[in-house]
């Protein structure tokens, strides 16, 4: 029986001409439905320098598609995972570069001109000054000039090809650098090579090394065609850097560079299939049409242009960072075994791939983002990383939670890829081959199983502290066997696993294993082990059981991960009830979570504008944190402790204070880790939320206070009723947070929820907005 479900790619779209689609199966037929009422650019409300002065070399993109192989945009850092890539505030750029992925940077490109005055220098002294008073940057396009060399410089691409395009000034010699051997981003790139194959093709190689997350190295392999006569080629010995001269028959020169992760000749065929001509502006419009549909996926009214345009950056966030590894043809790297091999992805009947495998940060907070914002609009791309995940499981045995280089990283903790998993399955989003998930998911949260590990623990099975969490119901703190790994924190590994735990048991429960449903059920009550009824906090223990002394909720990383005890204490996601009644019931437990939000607002509910402020004394002891994934369910906890007014109020105050600016030097305040707060906001901004990720039966929505006064989702007819759903809040303001009645379809709704099969069945969600909650 096959897994993955034969897909058609028909979607709604605002759009009037045809679209490249998400998946790779882009050139069959395509059944569209269109709307010609209105033709809204939503790529024009995107602001895509959003939080750039915080960049992380993976954040920033420009010049790419939905998740594209190819991410080419310009660096202005190249140092480091974190403060690297494009920095607004940063003059100088050091190269043109086509991967900003999780652990993996590769292939930097330069356009210069040479003279006799910098001939030779030009190998190590070839940066640039430019200005962003020259510059233009949409979803698919980026232009600068660099002043330096005076060239104007465009990029675009599509999903595995860039495509740059140079003007370079007159009685200059033409001339592009391949900065092939350098520190970029999170990893250095060794074993550079550039060769010549005809006077207008090039091709190379090199080695993006190792990193403390990336355990093996991995190559990336690359094709260059020029629309222009190269006229020398040359290598600088010292650096390694090459040097492209071109013949000047040209001014405005063209570069295609495909890059693959098996092949010269797959790279190549890379670009025959996705890119065979030359028309710059063609692909521009491609990629235009691309995002368009996409983007209008999730169409708005009302409240101000400004908050349109953060939301549609916001959307714009929660599709992409997380890159495809596969060829066109399906070929892929799978680093998962002792030896590197290449393989093969299964093909459709048209000979194309049946679905994408990606490189993917961390799936830790995803339960919270992208389960229920993919889950619901984009189930395509849900259906793609599920089968993703379970091709990693069948190459090495094991479900990653955030894989690079076609291996896996341990990044963070715990089994977080099994919410996802477990989500598309309840969704009807994945219907096939759920006895072998299942197996693949529960031998996660067994001995040996990926629970077992640490953060970036690649030798050994013991910084998870699994046994103990097995054996004595709950990860202590500290691990007794050592250090072995990022975040070995107990108390936070024993509320994640607990959770966790609670999901793969709704799956167990599906398919009747009802021994291992009792069974995970039970250890998903593990979280009150931690719990300490007489400060009434989460708090950690060591093995013999006893409490950790002098214990402070509000002091960072002491037993929690990313996080205090007081933003963590509130990681009970399956079982908040249960959570209220060890806190003395749901009264005393709003009072304290009430509380804690009071003064979070004081400092705008985040540990600074960046991640790397999370630690500082000044912002480390907020009790709620919506800069990073811990505690971004809180303003939703309400809703399950029977206080509605107070998710109303406190969610829009997060969203006014968190989620609201469009500026380079704040967004995100914090970590946005390829869509999860990106996903957060737009879900907060539309008022749906689900809890527990989705992964109970007919999962649930909870609904909030959304800050538009009309959202419409258009539902994908391959896997949804062939309708839309909408929400119309009326008499929405600034000031009518409160959602006083709620009808769906005429029906009245009392619990401020509805269910995902009400979603799926179409038509419209009806809030009555107030200042005051009724």
């Amino acid at each position: 029986m096959k897994l993955y479900p034969l897909l058609k790619n028909r979607f709604y779209i605002l759009s009037v001409v045809c679209v490249a689609m998400f998946s790779c199966k882009q050139n069959a037929n395509q059944d569209l439905k269109i709307n010609t009422e209105s033709v809204i650019d939503y790529t024009a409300k995107v602001y895509p320098l959003l939080d750039t002065e915080n960049s992380r070399w993976f954040f920033f993109s420009s010049a790419n598609r939905p998740f594209g192989m190819v991410n080419l945009s310009p660096d202005t850092q190249i140092g480091g995972a974190w403060g690297s890539g494009y920095r607004f505030k940063t003059d100088t750029i050091k190269g043109f570069s086509h991967i900003h992925a999780w652990q993996m940077s590769g292939v930097s490109v330069m356009p210069v001109t040479v003279s006799e005055e910098n001939k030779s220098n030009i190998f190590k002294d070839f940066y640039s000054k430019f200005s962003h008073n020259k510059e233009k940057i949409t979803p698919g396009f980026h232009s600068l000039e660099l002043e330096r060399y005076q060239i104007e410089t465009k990029l675009t691409s599509t999903k595995r090809v860039g495509l740059h395009q140079y003007n370079f000034p007159e009685n200059k010699k033409a001339a592009i650098l391949f900065n092939l051997n350098t520190i970029l981003g999170p990893c250095e790139n060794s074993n550079g090579v550039l060769e010549q194959n005809n006077k207008n093709e090039l091709s190379g190689h090199l080695v993006m090394e190792p990193t403390h997350r990336r355990p093996k190295p991995l190559t990336v392999y690359f094709k260059v065609k020029l629309n222009t006569e190269i006229d020398a080629l040359e290598k600088d010995e010292e650096t390694g850097n090459y040097l492209v001269s071109l013949k000047e028959d040209k001014k405005s020169v063209l570069m295609k560079v495909g890059i693959s992760y098996t092949s010269v000749e797959n790279a190549n065929l890379n670009i025959n299939e996705e890119l065979p001509n030359w028309g710059f502006n063609q692909i521009v419009n491609d990629s235009k049409e691309e995002w368009n549909a996409l983007l209008g996926r999730i169409a708005v009214k009302g409240n101000s242009e400004q908050a349109q345009r953060r939301f549609y950056t916001d959307l714009w966030h929660a599709l992409q960072g997380r890159r495809i590894i596969n060829d066109a043809n399906g070929a892929y790297p799978d680093n998962t075994g002792a030896e590197f091999r290449i393989g093969q992805l299964p093909l459709d009947e048209n000979g194309k791939p049946k679905f994408n495998h990606f490189n993917s940060d961390s799936f830790w907070g995803a339960q919270w983002t992208i389960n229920t914002l993919w889950g619901i609009a984009y189930p395509e791309i849900m259906a793609d990383f599920a089968h993703s995940l379970m091709q990693y499981y069948k190459d090495g045995g094991l479900v990653p939670r955030g894989p690079s280089g076609g291996n896996y990283t341990y990044v963070m903790t715990g089994a977080s890829s099994t919410p996802f998993m477990v989500s598309a399955i309840q969704k009807g989003i994945i219907t096939e081959d759920l006895e072998g998930i299942y197996k693949a998911l529960k031998k996660n949260h067994m001995l040996n199983g990926i629970m077992g590990k640490a953060g970036y623990e690649h030798d050994t099975n013991l910084g998870g502290g699994l046994k103990y969490y097995i054996e004595n119901g709950y990860v202590p703190y500290p691990i007794p066997d050592g250090d072995f790994g990022g975040h070995q924190d107990g108390a936070s590994m024993t509320m994640e696993y607990a959770y966790q735990d609670w999901t793969l048991a709704q799956l167990a429960k599906k398919l009747n294993h009802n021994d291992d449903y009792n069974y995970f059920i039970k250890r998903s009550n593990n979280y009150k082990n931690v719990f300490d009824a007489e400060s009434t906090w989460m708090r950690p223990k060591n093995l013999a059981g006893v409490w950790k002394e002098d214990f402070d909720p509000y002091q960072a990383e002491n037993g929690f991960i990313e996080s205090n005890g007081a933003q963590s204490t509130w990681f009970v996601p399956h079982d908040l009830e249960g959570l209220a009644t060890l806190m003395g019931g749901n009264d005393r437990a709003v009072e304290k979570l009430n509380q804690q939000f009071k003064t979070a607002q004081e400092i705008g509910f985040t540990a600074g504008n960046s991640h790397s402020q999370e630690l500082h004394p000044e912002y480390s002891r907020i009790p709620v944190n919506y800069g990073n994934q811990p505690s971004m369910q809180t303003a939703f906890v309400f809703n399950k402790l029977g206080r509605n007014d107070l998710t109303q109020y406190w969610s829009r105050a997060v969203v006014d204070k968190a989620f609201s600016g469009l500026d380079p030097t704040t967004g995100y305040n914090g970590d946005e880790d390829q869509g999860l707060m990106g996903s957060l906001a737009v879900l907060m901004k539309i008022g749906l939320f689900q809890m527990n990720g989705g992964t109970e039966t007919n999962p649930e929505y909870q609904i909030g206070s959304p800050i538009f006064d009309e959202v419409t989702i258009q539902l994908n007819p391959d896997y949804y009723s062939n309708k839309t759903f909408s929400i119309k809040a009326h008499n929405n303001s600034d000031a009518n947070v409160y959602v006083s009645k709620v009808s769906l379809n005429n029906k009245p709704i009392e619990n401020y929820s509805i269910s995902h099969q009400d979603l799926l069945n179409g038509g419209e969600l009806i809030l009555e907005m107030s200042n005051v909650f009724k």
